[in-house]
């Protein structure tokens, strides 16, 4: 008697094709759910590293700073044995650049230099400061003479970039006078002229005027204007090192230690920034000090300030984006779910035979779990290893608990139904009163979870993922597609009476059959209807926030400049009359105006006091369009109409007293005013909380001789920056950068491009629209999940009503009016839950971190985002339908209609 043959194959032998269709699901999930946690970490890594790498290392690395060390010895030899103390102490904590330290010594303040052959452009005299650069040799080529390499006694000889000694005109061999009154003798030899091999070297960053000339400027005030000078800082040789602190009024031991910005990971911050500051002001630095033995040693970084922001806006970004693939990750869910419903019901008559013949529901549920391992476990492992080596980031963790997860539910989906199936009826609880409670235990979940959000807020920022947040949207739409589970029947059914009397019985037949639902259950699943309503609602809600973070950014970037242009004339000088008549032709030009602005002028008050205060001139009916428009400072344009005689009507801010008082501006003219309103601002004077005075510029001008021409132009509109800035370069020359002066162009497309430039915010877009897109294919996947659940008994259907008469189009039509309610209704519920989430969560949430400025708290409720989701997927689950249906109705009647067919 031959042995019977083992279950595992003899099941796969016999459905090849529903072992290949479960293993192909299974690697897709176990994929998408490795690969997205991987996905995460390797945005925001890339975001950190893009957010901190630009700065340099003069903000990202470590400045140890430390009293010179006096008496002989070697001091070249003292730094480079405390840079060896600093590496191999601060190496293990934090990731030190290859490239290594940049080190030496530097006078505490420069010398000006009185050589009469100087350049100097404003009458000022050169400064120049003398550094000790360690292995700077290795990164300059001598132009002209040599090293530094002269007596200790003399001038100090020095070498000096090719471009600065140009700019000074000092000569090659030339001695530099530096003796000042307070500061003692002091001279220089120029012995050598170099240029740097690579100025974007990292070595020079914060050395950039030992490579270069540069032009500095004095701080001015309106009374004495800033002026220019040259500044250059020359390198002197090891030799040199003891006689620095004469030239710069003392010296100081510096360490640049660069940190490796690319090392540092996102999911580590909090770490790092506890290394920082035990490096900086803990134990480490206490350490350092005492044995090294140096005085004043001070351990200084911008780098932590910058991660401690950094890991407070990803926290905050994290809460709002992580509701796309929650969302997601629950569709996904959906979808093994009814895969696995998909395959029990098929198996359904087979596993009740095994019963009947006397198996135990236990023996059948593990060979069914033998089963599903021999395909689920390799194909869930190889989706697992390609998103390993797809996505590779140093943490491997999450994406191996979310693999394993998906992989367990994957296998035990199908067994767990079983179960439930081959479970004896007497021994079955009521299925009614089971499904109350459970209902009644979401609702309940998710009025504790949104009771709780609008009561204590987001969670304050830097303390991670807000769970609450996140999971109140699925409680919401898994709340959402309950109910409307319960009232699709009666509600289609309702439909169905209204097409009883109407002429053929397709759409009657159709929409009874979506009231009753199909096959044996009673009405409609909550699975399919739960994909459809979270794919909506976690769609909706973040479309809604983007569009809000998109129109917050237009509104941030018009109020901080004013306007959608703005172009400012060069520091006292005007704008010419042909510029204004040409700005304002541009196209996409609303409203236009040139304006008068003064700041610091004195205001007269009527008791004899004297106040500062900004003056703006401008023409009253335009430049309350542009307030209306801006939303800054709105008035009505008839307060500043022309009044014959007497003093000009003037709008102040409320920080001004009202009356009659004058104002005198810095050339001297003055013009009385009268106050005639308040204004909470001007969008011509953005950023000052300086008083503000708003004249008419007619009248104003007209007791105001000296004034010249606008110096400012203001403009709202869609606008585009390239030919705004064109327009300004051909006829106003330069345009500011610097210490250069120049006229200053600025619109609200460039700034809300700097907005959204920001490699956080563009990580969280990217996700959101990935999660989008995953979520979409996934519901319309549990669609088509849900139309092969009934596509047997529909097809045996069809083929019985083909027998009687039925068309093929009519055929077609029918599965539609079955099939299309159902998603329709879905989508619309999606849409409802979304709105109620809005609604209810929209307080709480700050778009500010994602719009990358202040803005007022708060989700402003949207109906394009919505509806867009909302229309989208019930346009995609449409032509699902449509695809199932095309390839239904071609079955042939003869197949549908066989011998022994049990449907």
């Amino acid at each position: 008697m031959s042995a019977p043959a083992p279950w595992v194959r003899t099941r796969l032998r016999t459905a090849p094709l529903g072992a290949l269709l479960t293993a192909v699901l299974a690697l897709a999930m176990v994929f998408l759910a490795a690969a997205l946690p991987r996905a995460l970490d390797r945005s925001a890594d890339d975001a950190l590293h893009s957010l901190l790498g630009p700065l340099g290392p003069v903000h990202t690395g470590l400045q140890i700073t430390a009293t010179a060390a006096a008496g002989g010895g070697d001091q070249a030899q003292l730094l480079d044995s405390n840079t060896a103390q600093f590496t191999g102490a601060i190496g293990p904590l934090l990731p030190l650049d290859p490239s290594g330290p940049v080190y030496g010594r530097r006078g505490l303040k420069p010398r000006s230099l009185d050589n009469p052959g100087l350049s100097r452009p404003d009458g000022l005299s050169p400064a120049l400061s003398v550094q000790y650069l360690h292995a700077v040799r290795d990164r300059i080529d001598l132009t002209a003479g040599q090293w530094p390499d002269g007596p200790a006694e003399g001038p100090i000889p020095v070498a000096l970039s090719t471009g600065a000694a140009a700019a000074m005109k000092a000569g090659l061999g030339s001695v530099l006078d530096g003796s000042l009154l307070g500061m003692g003798p002091g001279q220089v030899r120029l012995v050598g002229l170099y240029t740097a091999r690579n100025p974007a070297d990292p070595f020079w960053a914060g050395l950039g005027c030992a490579v270069k000339e540069c032009l500095n400027m004095t701080s001015g005030d309106p009374k004495d204007p800033p002026k220019t000078y040259w500044y250059a800082v020359a390198l002197a040789d090891a030799g040199s090192l003891p006689r620095l602190a004469g030239w710069g009024s003392g010296a100081e031991d510096f360490w640049q230690l660069p940190v490796h910005v690319d090392a540092l990971r996102a999911d580590r911050l909090r770490q790092t920034s506890y290394n920082l500051a035990a490096v900086t002001t803990g134990p480490v630095a206490v350490r350092l000090a005492a044995g090294t033995g140096r005085t004043g040693l001070r351990i200084s970084s911008e780098l932590r300030t910058l991660i401690d922001e950094a890991r407070t806006r990803q926290s905050t970004i994290a809460s709002l984006t992580a509701v796309g693939p929650a969302g997601a990750a629950g569709v996904a869910a959906v979808v093994l779910c009814l895969a696995a419903a998909l395959t029990a019901e098929r198996r359904t008559a087979e596993l009740r035979l095994l019963r009947a013949r006397g198996a135990r529901t236990g023996g059948i549920c593990r060979r069914l779990l033998g089963e599903g391992a021999l395909t689920v476990l390799p194909a869930a492992g190889l989706g697992a290893l390609l998103a390993f080596a797809l996505l590779p980031t140093p943490r491997w963790f999450p994406a191996a608990v979310a693999a394993g997860s998906v992989a367990l539910l994957a296998l035990l989906a199908f067994p767990v139904r079983a179960a439930v199936l081959l479970r004896e009826p007497t021994r079955r609880a009521r299925p009614g009163r089971r499904r109350l409670m459970a209902e009644l235990t979401v609702l309940a979940a998710a009025v504790a979870a949104f009771t709780q959000v609008a009561r204590r807020g987001v969670a304050p920022a830097g303390e991670g993922v807000d769970l609450l947040l996140v999971t109140a949207p699925l409680l919401l739409a898994l709340t959402g597609a309950l109910v409307l589970a319960r009232l699709q029947p009666p509600l289609i059914g309702l439909l169905a009476r209204w097409a009883r009397p109407r002429s053929g019985a397709v759409a009657f037949l159709g929409l009874a059959r979506a009231a009753r639902g199909s096959g044996q259950r009673s009405r409609p699943s909550v699975l399919p209807l739960l994909a459809m309503v979270l794919a909506v609602t976690c769609g909706a809600v973040g479309a809604s926030v983007l569009a809000a973070v998109t129109a917050d950014r237009d509104r941030s970037a018009r109020y901080t400049i004013g306007a959608d242009a703005s172009v400012n004339a060069a520091l006292d000088s005007a704008l010419p009359a042909p510029f204004v008549e040409a700005a304002g032709r541009l196209p996409g030009v609303r409203t236009a105006l040139p304006v008068w602005t003064e700041e610091r002028i004195t205001v007269l008050l009527g008791n004899g006091a004297t106040v500062l205060a900004n003056v703006v001139l401008a023409d009253p009916v335009r430049y309350a369009e542009l307030s209306d428009a801006v939303g800054r400072g709105r008035f009505d344009p008839a307060l500043l109409a022309p009044r014959a005689g007497g003093p000009v009507p003037a709008l102040v801010t409320d920080d001004l007293p009202a009356g009659d008082y004058v104002v005198r501006l810095n050339n001297g003219d003055s013009v009385p005013i009268r106050t005639v309103g308040t204004v909470t601002g001007t969008p011509a004077m953005y950023g000052t909380a300086t008083r503000a005075i708003v004249l008419p510029a007619e009248p104003a001008l007209a007791q105001l001789p000296r004034v010249g021409g606008p110096n400012k132009w203001l403009a709202t509109g869609q606008i585009d920056d390239t030919r705004v800035r064109e327009l300004a370069r051909e006829l106003l020359g330069p345009v500011a950068a610097g210490n250069q002066p120049g006229h200053v162009v600025r619109t609200s497309a460039g700034v809300v491009r700097e907005l959204a430039r920001d490699p956080l915010q563009n990580s969280a877009e990217r996700l959101f629209w990935a999660s989008v897109g995953a979520t979409a294919l996934l519901a319309v996947l549990s669609v088509l999940l849900t139309l092969f659940r009934a596509g047997p008994e529909r097809a045996a259907m069809l083929a019985r009503l083909r027998t009687m008469g039925l068309r093929p189009r009519e055929g077609l039509a029918l599965i539609l009016a079955e099939a299309l309610p159902q998603a329709l209704f879905a989508a619309l519920g999606g849409a409802l839950a979304a709105v109620a989430c809005i609604l209810l969560l929209g307080p709480a949430i700050d778009l500010s971190p994602l719009v990358g400025a202040p803005v007022a708290a708060g989700l402003r409720l949207t109906a394009a985002p919505i509806a867009t989701q909302a229309l989208g997927l019930a346009l995609l689950a449409g032509l699902a339908v449509l695809a199932e249906a095309a390839v239904t109705a071609r079955r042939q009647i003869t197949t549908e209609l066989r011998a022994g067919d049990t449907r």
